[in-house]
């Protein structure tokens, strides 16, 4: 019988709160009617432990699934895959070991649809946030040649270097990007604090103002006027610049713009073109048809921009052109690279080279980065230059006009 929780009033009018097995609210109320209590609401205990239960589903089916849980889970298909075990016991033990619930439900439900009798890889389709199109394809491959143990292992091999790839850019960026906010963040402090004191001790003596003093005091009473104002817009373009760029044509336009940052740009692009030659290297040594390969990696790139190029690129492969000449028409790749591609067209080893490429520019990334405090130091090192110019000439002219008045008088 189900467990209810009620509330009531007993002979004394005080109140009371407790359980009961019943099979009815009716019955719950009929005891308590004849011991005396009047009962004021009756509900099932259970209902609200489900309330409970779907909070933390849902808090759970909220939690992200990165590239090391998704790398973690293609290792261990691959360990149990070799070892002899059947698909659907793997999944099960993977549902209840793994440590990320949201990624457990994910299991759950690629297991759920195989019983069904679907394939893996339609399977996996069901869960497009989860399995990117290359992932599935590759499972298509590996099921289709019975060599799904061997492409776990291949996506755990891309899935740790996309991951050490993506964390190289972001420690590329962080540093000039913390740099940069820190400087705007004290000039809009010197502009709300720092000058109007300066103002205020100008304004009490009678001389001429230097023009950058001027220019400096009118920014800085702008600023403190309006500074919720200009909070405000900065807070509402920060929005609209992220809704922007999750548009199509916002994020074709930041990808191509973010290629010719000055330092970082190259970094980037030289990563992305090493992301797109170790996946369509991935894709040709699962035996997955190149143009439906250069398809996939269009949209696995990470980037609009370049993802277009490689469409080019499918396009040439498909009117019967070669690789390296297609790569050449999209000037994405230098002449060294294109010749790799050639030599691996006439020696029939196009992936092998490929997977060079990608080596070639994951050491030029690691370079980059461990050289990139030295590149970037110059340019900073001057706009700091130029600001601090600036303020010391609004700031410091006036004073150097009171003292030839002083020495004057």
């Amino acid at each position: 019988m189900p467990l209810f929780q009620y509330k009531g009033r007993n002979q004394r009018g005080e109140a009371v709160r407790g359980y009961l097995d019943a099979a009815s609210s009716d019955a719950v109320a009929v005891q308590l009617m004849n011991s005396g209590v009047i009962p004021i609401d009756i509900v099932i205990a259970k209902a609200r432990e489900d309330i409970f239960g779907a909070l933390r589903a849902r808090l759970a089916a909220s939690s992200q699934i990165t590239l090391t849980d998704l790398t973690l889970f293609s290792r261990q298909m691959y360990t149990l895959l070799k070892a002899g075990v059947p698909i659907m016991q793997a999944l099960r033990g993977l549902r209840e070991s793994t440590q990320n619930p949201a990624l457990s439900k994910v299991i759950a439900g690629v297991g759920e649809s195989l019983d069904t009798g679907l394939d893996l890889n339609t399977a996996m389709r069901r869960h497009p946030k989860v399995f990117s199109s290359l992932y599935v394809n590759l499972i298509q491959v590996g099921e289709t040649t019975g060599s799904l143990q061997e492409v776990f292992l291949q996506l755990a091999l891309y899935l740790e270097r996309e991951k050490d790839t993506r964390d190289q850019i972001r420690q590329a960026t962080r540093y000039p990007t913390f740099v940069v906010a820190a400087i705007f963040i004290a000039i809009f402090i010197i502009n709300l604090f720092v000058i109007p004191t300066f103002a205020k001790v100008y304004a009490g003596f009678k001389i001429e103002l230097p023009l950058a003093t001027k220019i400096l005091i009118a920014t800085s009473n702008f600023t403190v006027a309006y500074w919720p104002l200009i909070l405000m817009i900065v807070i509402s373009a920060i929005f609209y610049i992220r809704y922007y760029v999750r548009t199509p044509e916002g994020r074709y336009r930041w990808d191509k713009l973010k290629l010719g940052i000055p330092v970082i740009g190259k970094i980037i692009y030289e990563a992305t073109l090493g992301r797109f030659s170790r996946a369509t290297a991935v894709m040709m040594k699962s035996g997955v048809p190149l143009v439906q390969g250069l398809t996939v990696v269009s949209r696995a790139v990470d980037n609009e921009y370049i993802g277009e190029r490689i469409v080019q690129m499918r396009d040439g492969v498909e009117r019967g052109e070669t690789i390296a000449r297609t790569a050449a028409a999209t000037g994405m790749f230098p002449s060294l690279v294109i010749q790799m591609i050639s030599v691996g067209e006439e020696t029939g080893s196009v992936d092998e080279l490929m997977f060079n490429v990608a080596d070639y520019y994951e050491r030029e990334v690691d370079y980059n980065i461990r050289n990139l405090s030295t590149a970037i130091q110059p340019i900073l090192i001057v706009f700091l230059a130029i600001m601090v110019f600036i303020l010391a000439l609004g700031v410091f002219l006036p004073m150097w006009d009171l003292v030839q008045v002083a020495r004057q008088g």
